[in-house]
């Protein structure tokens, strides 16, 4: 039988359709093609961003935040990460200026880096720190920025510290108590932060950073007793004093932040030959495709010492 005109142009949108189903324009099929996007997306190169402490290490001459902003855009960053206490105000027209001068540079403000502590054995000690987190968040969400640094807190028993640092980090425990008392507290402050998290959409970023989140496994006990999309990990390169790459392995498929810590000229406490090659391999391997933040903690001037940690940085993550 005959296939009419009509039919015959039918068949052929048909097959053109199915065609093009199958070569999405590439000659390769749906499957192909979403396999070649994957690989587009994870060989995508990290973005890297700066710390404004990687200016100012807590030395009596303080670097502003948007000097900082400035220096970062011209060095060829792509993101900025604000420490809280090198602000110079928290009023709105401030708050908004920062935000201002880096999108005008192109930069992302990507990370807030705050300093408050949950390890206390009073009450009225851990409700002010949660009221100060809660407060962070919203300054956080009035600057536009997706995460904010959270520290566990520590026992406070070595006061000095320099001392801390020689001692890599690790203090008594407060005669009377316990660290699983600690680990309570903490995880219960958080409980409480998270509804303020949620509603300003600003992701807390837990991060090794001394007291009991010393180690990936005081890290991972709070993680997974909260269970919160609101709460993340930020795996910081220079914390981890020992065994380095196994915890650095065990927390990074639950990182939302990365501090990479360089420390040309030597580090101000500590100095640490870190294999960046390896550290990137890392969270490549778990496809990681958050910022890089630098923390430059090295005795050069910053001025040399942050765009030759870029230049690492750039090639590790590349």
């Amino acid at each position: 039988m005959k296939s009419t005109r009509r039919e015959v142009i039918g068949q052929a949108a048909g097959a053109l359709s199915a065609a093009g189903l199958l070569s999405m324009g590439t000659g390769t099929s749906p499957a192909v093609a979403q396999d070649a996007a994957g690989t587009r997306a994870a060989s995508r190169r990290l973005r890297i961003g700066v710390s404004t402490y990687s200016f100012w290490h807590f030395t009596d001459q303080k670097v502003e935040v948007a000097d900082c902003i400035e220096r970062a855009a011209e060095m060829g960053f792509d993101g900025v990460e604000i420490l809280h206490r090198q602000m110079s105000g928290e009023s709105n027209a401030y708050l908004q200026d920062l935000k201002h001068r880096a999108f005008v540079n192109g930069l992302d403000l990507m990370g807030f880096s705050i300093h408050q502590g949950f390890v206390s054995p009073y009450p009225s000690v851990r409700k002010q720190q949660i009221e100060h987190t809660r407060h962070c968040i919203e300054l956080a969400y009035k600057l536009g920025i997706p995460t904010m640094r959270l520290n566990t807190g520590r026992w406070g028993t070595i006061k000095s510290f320099d001392d801390l640092m020689a001692n890599k980090g690790i203090e008594p425990i407060l005669p009377g108590h316990t660290e699983d008392e600690a680990f309570k507290w903490v995880i219960d402050a958080i409980g409480e932060c998270l509804p303020k998290a949620e509603e300003c959409g600003v992701c807390m970023a837990l991060e090794n950073h001394w007291g009991i989140g010393r180690t990936a496994a005081g890290l991972m006990r709070i993680y997974t007793a909260v269970r919160s999309p609101w709460l993340k990990l930020l795996p910081d390169t220079g914390n981890f004093l020992d065994n380095t790459y196994e915890q650095l392995e065990m927390i990074a498929p639950h990182a939302v932040l990365v501090q990479a810590k360089t420390y040309f000229g030597a580090g101000e406490w500590y100095t640490l030959d870190i294999d960046y090659a390896r550290v990137a391999g890392i969270f490549r391997k778990v496809g990681y495709r958050g910022y890089v933040s630098l923390e430059f903690e090295g005795k050069e001037n910053a001025a040399t010492g942050v765009p030759k940690s870029l230049d690492l940085l750039r090639k590790a993550f590349s």
